[in-house]
């Protein structure tokens, strides 16, 4: 089949793209390798997991050069994973997730509708729970209390893919993600923000005074939940669904640091702080439903996945960890 993948150079988006190719898909990827963290390690990425998946350089926001991707490609599915990241950041720069998360969703959304793609599957976010909801996070509770725009948008993509499903029949499945990692990951992120900062001996900030608990998700794990979720489109009687994929197995900061620690073969310098304004105590995950669906079931623990993150790290910045 052709899929087209939204984000491609990002980090999640490699990972499905290299996975897609090396089951032997046709995929076609775009990315606008924007400066929210360095292009290079976009580049090097891409090089790195998939040299040989063909990715255009192209922004959400450009709806002509958007649909004649679309037209050239025809894609059938459409996996979609370009987004403004960041809870911290959409607090300073606002603008940059209604353009991203709105404007381009809605373009993405009309394409699909107008060129007939058999299936939309599209990443969320666990920040969509907030206030709302209490762990272990499930579908079923709201998400109408959101501490950051970030997972506003999401939570907004959420409600606008639903109304395509029902208008249109357009099948679509959003993927709620809880904090990813892994080798090659996002430099913003905790993992390799203590990774880089605990091998080269520099301070890390730990916020909530190390309070915190997160359900850390190797992306072997999520990368097969997006496949999964692709293979498995709903049916026309409930065109629209949504699933957590997340480890399940929430874990503390202060252990999560523990083991970079332990893999980088010294201590870490802590500087303790406030909770930080849009951030959430605890994520967890219930699966139940992903499972039920398609399988879905994550297999890689913090001890196992981590301390190869911490190794790229050393590999790949070198003294400049």
């Amino acid at each position: 089949m052709t899929v087209l993948v939204t984000g491609a150079a990002g980090f999640i988006g490699a990972y499905t793209c290299q996975a897609l190719a090396a089951r032997g898909e046709r995929v076609v990827g775009l990315d606008s390798y924007n400066d929210y963290y360095d292009p290079q390690i976009k580049r090097d990425r891409v090089a790195a997991l998939c040299p040989g998946v063909d990715i255009r350089r192209l922004d959400l926001t450009d709806r002509d050069g958007l649909a004649a991707l679309f037209d050239e490609v025809r894609p059938e599915y459409v996996v979609h994973l370009a987004a403004q990241a960041g809870v911290r950041y959409s607090l300073q720069n606002p603008h940059a997730y209604v353009a991203s998360n709105l404007d381009g969703f809605v373009n993405i959304l009309e394409l699909c509708r107008h060129r007939g793609v058999r299936h939309l599957a599209y990443a969320s976010s666990s920040s969509v729970y907030g206030d709302s909801a209490t762990p272990p996070f499930s579908e079923d509770q709201r998400i109408d209390r959101p501490r950051s725009l970030y997972a506003a948008t999401k939570a907004a993509n959420e409600l606008m893919a639903y109304t395509y499903a029902q208008l249109y029949g357009l099948r679509a499945t959003g993927l709620r993600f809880f904090t990813v990692y892994g080798a090659w990951g996002r430099p913003d992120m905790a993992p390799l923000l203590f990774s880089r900062a605990v091998l080269a001996g520099r301070p890390i900030e730990v916020f909530n005074q190390g309070r915190m608990r997160r359900d850390f998700t190797h992306v072997s794990d999520i990368v097969a939940g997006v496949l999964g979720a692709l293979d498995h489109p709903s049916d026309e009687a409930v065109p629209h669904r949504v699933f957590n994929l997340g480890n399940h197995t929430p874990v503390e900061l202060e252990h999560f640091i523990g083991v970079i620690e332990r893999a980088a073969g010294r201590p870490a310098q802590k500087v303790y702080r406030p909770m930080q304004p849009g951030d959430m105590v605890e994520t967890m995950a219930d699966t139940a439903r992903a499972k039920a669906a398609f399988g879905f079931e994550p297999r890689t623990a913090i001890e196992d996945g981590l301390p190869p993150v911490v190794a790229w790290c050393r590999d790949y910045f070198g003294d400049a960890a």
